[in-house]
């Protein structure tokens, strides 16, 4: 038998979405895409790391996560006002599908890391979304 076709490595889905592509966007977004858009991308991710999240939701998270990092996307990101709106549609979307998993620890770390990017100018990356 032959193995199954394999994406190229450009197309398949940590070339898009990993953690640390995650923090690296939203220290370069922090400022444009706006408090409410870090603080549900973070408590995206929080759940993501959640062992009790079940795999179809971590799909869900990633999948608007990975619509956040991609670097083309519906509205470019580089357009004042609007550059953000698809992503953040895609984020409440995701938010609202997997709510039921969503904690409140989920949400007081990505509070956190909202002050951590926020606060700063250069903000190293907390373990969990570094490389």
């Amino acid at each position: 038998m032959t193995d199954p076709p394999q994406l190229p490595i450009s197309l398949s889905a940590p070339r898009w979405y990993s953690a640390p592509r995650l923090w690296r966007t939203l220290r370069k977004a922090a400022v444009r895409a706006g408090r409410k858009t870090l603080l549900t991308a973070l408590t995206l991710f929080y759940c993501l790391q959640d062992r009790d999240t079940p795999s179809w939701a971590k799909g869900v998270i990633v999948g608007a996560l990975g619509y956040l990092v991609l670097p083309t996307d519906l509205i470019p990101d580089m357009i004042p006002g609007a550059g953000f709106g698809d992503d953040w549609g895609a984020l409440v979307a995701a938010l609202g599908t997997v709510a039921a998993y969503i904690k409140d620890e989920h949400k007081m770390k990505a509070a956190a890391q909202v002050e951590r990017l926020l606060g700063s100018d250069h903000p190293a990356p907390p373990p969990e979304l570094s490389e």
